[in-house]
């Protein structure tokens, strides 16, 4: 893959190195997402791209997968919960032409748009085609390192009109979120002779990390 602008990853065969129940636990992170307020853009259908982020014993689920509507191109923007160390993601398509070709990483970079999308991406694949989610492409953990929001872009397919997703795998360690303590310090002015000259007193309110 030399040559090309952005260091382009490339894919691993993991089978064999893990026990699926394995799989299915380091593949967890789906729960962490936000789905209420994940987006993804260019969907032939509203609320499709939520489903391909499912547990591991239903990647190859065909009954639920988001298509790609006015040309290939998709863009995920995914809140998590939390933060996350991202070490490694898996896409499963079709055996066909409407499969992923290249995908793009970018982090904390909420409500992207493919105008965004045009800029360097913190990290970029050449996809192999998966149909059983047997490839696991490295994400290069020092750039992800701490995650609160990740945008995937599928910039290309094989040379189909559209592209279609079954799954993405998320695979990494997740830290909760800090929450941060909110106080509101209200000052009264009373008059009292006592008091400095200070004609206005305004609420302010204060976060406490």
């Amino acid at each position: 893959m030399a040559g090309h602008g952005h260091g382009h990853g490339h894919a691993c065969e993991c089978r064999g190195e893990h026990e699926p129940s394995d799989r299915g636990v380091e593949y967890g992170l789906y729960r962490k997402i936000d789905l209420e307020k994940l987006q993804c853009l260019n969907e032939s259908r509203d609320g499709d791209g939520k489903l391909v982020f499912k547990p591991w014993e239903e990647r190859t689920n065909r009954e639920k997968f988001v298509e790609s509507d006015a040309d290939e191109e998709l863009l995920f923007n995914i809140p998590f919960i939390g933060s996350v160390k991202l070490k490694g993601i898996i896409v499963i398509g079709d055996d066909d032409e409407s499969h992923p070709s290249e995908l793009r990483l970018f982090k904390n970079i909420p409500c992207m748009s493919f105008d965004d999308a045009v800029r360097e991406p913190d990290q970029a694949f050449r996809l192999n085609r998966d149909v059983l989610g047997e490839l696991e492409y490295p994400v290069k953990i020092a750039r992800f390192s701490n995650v609160n929001h990740l945008s995937i872009h599928i910039s290309k397919n094989f040379g189909s009109s559209t592209t279609r997703v079954y799954y993405i795998g998320l695979r990494g360690e997740f830290t909760e979120a800090h929450r941060h303590e909110v106080t509101i310090c209200t000052y009264e002015a009373n008059a009292n002779p006592a008091d400095h000259k200070i004609d206005v007193f305004t609420p302010q309110t204060q976060f406490i990390s």
